[in-house]
């Protein structure tokens, strides 16, 4: 191995996934070449066929996928930082010399079952938290910081719910709508609903922790914090959010915007927010993982706040098609019985 000539490194991108290889570097060890990479992207719940290729010629042609690798390598591999083969050069090739270079290649992996859950990666960060618009819930503002974690892109649509529990939620309002979000499931209704994906997956799915939540929908890093999510003026909510408008089945609504539609909207119908994520203001109500305690901010730890330890209620948030925009707002907090069903609530998922 004497007479290996690195010249050139290369890694290779995923069209039309927003998954990249990026990062790619080796080093020798021993008689052993090790080749790291990152495979960062928005979909949690892909999997791939990662593979190694080699060339010698400056990358005009490449040899492939080598076959004597271990390490982050072969099917069933996930998105992620950090990740290395190993490659036992001598059991394959007598000898490596010349513009060497390696690309890692990826190809989708994804079970039928995943195809309904469309995840989006949010870069964690630290954000301030609350607002002092609101009520006594929601202040003090204060820092938080949450990890990497993947986000529903929608909301959980009455078929995906269908897919996994084999039936409609037996008290459903509005039914016959697949692309809808599924409501009139409680908390606990979730978690047997979680518990069969999982089971089905293999992943680990769960609800948002209320930190999490908040972090998102606020647009993450690439926003400065939007009152609403996607927008911080009310008189443009109506192209972001589905909420209590003139077009409405409630006579008090006296609002004069239309957003469209009177009940639920389907999954994706308004604008997303900066981080591409729909419906985080509107449409449902969204559970969250924690117990609700109207003094939590004042105590909250910054790094991955997971609400209280205990309590009557569970963590709401976002509003709802027939809540108006100070509802919808994403630092108002409220909070329901975990057996509390209503047409007005829903559910989206992270991961992991």
């Amino acid at each position: 191995m004497k007479n290996i000539i690195i010249i050139i490194l290369l890694g290779s991108t995923i069209p039309c996934l927003s998954q990249q290889i990026i990062n790619t570097d080796f080093y020798q060890s021993g008689k052993q070449l090790v080749v790291t990479y990152d495979l960062i992207g928005s979909k949690a719940d892909q999997t791939f066929d990662i593979s190694l290729y080699v060339s010698t010629d400056n990358g005009s042609t490449w040899q492939g996928p080598l076959e004597q690798v271990s390490g982050d390598v072969g099917d069933n591999r996930t998105a992620g930082r950090n990740s290395r083969i190993t490659w036992n050069v001598l059991q394959e090739f007598t000898q490596l010399k010349g513009k060497v270079g390696f690309r890692v290649q990826a190809k989708v992996k994804t079970p039928a079952v995943n195809d309904f859950i469309e995840m989006v990666y949010v870069q964690g960060g630290t954000f301030q938290m609350g607002s002092n618009d609101g009520k006594s819930d929601e202040k003090p503002i204060h820092t938080v910081t949450v990890n990497d974690f993947y986000m529903g892109k929608y909301e959980v649509t009455q078929k995906q719910w269908r897919d996994i529990m084999s039936e409609d939620p037996p008290e459903l309002k509005f039914k016959g709508c697949d692309q809808c979000p599924v409501e009139n499931v409680s908390w606990n209704d979730i978690q047997e609903f979680l518990k069969k994906l999982n089971a089905k997956t293999g992943k680990n799915y769960r609800l948002p922790t209320e930190a999490e939540w908040e972090y998102a929908a606020r647009g993450g890093n690439k926003s400065n914090g939007n009152k609403w999510a996607g927008t911080n003026t009310e008189s443009s909510l109506y192209r972001y959010a589905n909420f209590a408008d003139k077009n409405t089945d409630f006579s008090w609504s006296t609002k004069t915007q239309d957003d469209g539609h009177k009940n639920t909207a389907p999954v994706g119908s308004y604008q997303p927010n900066e981080l591409g994520i729909y419906d985080m203001s509107g449409n449902v109500w969204e559970w969250c993982s924690d117990w609700y305690d109207s003094d939590y901010y004042k105590n909250s730890p910054q790094y991955n706040p997971k609400g209280a330890s205990s309590g009557t209620y569970r963590v709401l948030r976002g509003g709802s098609w027939n809540d108006f925009p100070r509802y919808c707002r994403v630092a108002n907090r409220t909070g329901s019985t975990p057996t509390s069903r209503n047409f007005n609530i829903g559910f989206r998922l992270v991961f992991p």
